[in-house]
């Protein structure tokens, strides 16, 4: 979606890495092999984003080499509005991950935690309850990692174990079922 809105697969993987991790980094050939590019690719978007004014060099001297890093201009005048951008970008493709998730399985219980609704001390990004195909349900996992820029963790377990683990009092279940979570689908009466 953003391909066809910016016009370049490299520009919005930059975009992506520098609005997602703003805090961030980063040296030409770190991005180019972070986001498997061309580092002339890489090169000339970072050039036409720092021209731009929305990414901006830093020049730094470690072991006696000076390399050029670069970071996101948060004072740019468009920079909320980018970011706010890419951000609903990623909920776009959370959604699609539900509905193919969805699609390959139906869980008793699937429930989004973790990054999905701000909590970074969660041990669990996606649970889902029931039978899953691993090898097409790991594809959906490394297509949402790539869209959202960042790894996503994700624990499967079958209805047995879940309402196993629930029955003990299971600290991570219990944690889980108690924080902030997005349930998308719940056939299960514990999981309420």
């Amino acid at each position: 979606m953003l391909n066809q809105l910016f016009g370049s697969e490299a520009r919005v993987k930059i975009l992506n890495i520098f609005l997602t991790k703003p805090e961030g980094k980063y040296y030409l050939r770190q991005l180019a092999r972070d986001l498997d590019l061309q580092v002339n690719s890489v090169r000339r978007e970072l050039l036409n984003l720092e021209t731009l004014g929305l990414i901006i060099p830093l020049i730094s001297e470690a072991k006696s080499k000076e390399k050029k890093y670069y970071a996101v201009n948060r004072d740019f005048l468009l920079f909320n509005e980018i970011k706010s951008l890419f951000i609903k970008a990623q909920l776009f493709s959370t959604k699609e991950f539900a509905e193919d998730v969805q699609k390959i399985c139906t869980p008793k219980l699937f429930i989004l935690t973790g990054f999905f609704v701000g909590n970074n001390e969660s041990k669990t990004d996606v649970l889902i309850v029931g039978k899953v195909n691993k090898e097409k349900f790991t594809k959906l996992i490394k297509n949402l990692e790539k869209s959202v820029n960042r790894e996503v963790n994700y624990t499967i377990m079958d209805e047995k174990e879940f309402v196993y683990r629930q029955e003990i009092f299971d600290v991570f279940i219990h944690n889980l079922m108690e924080n902030k979570k997005i349930v998308i689908s719940d056939s299960l009466t514990f999981a309420k």
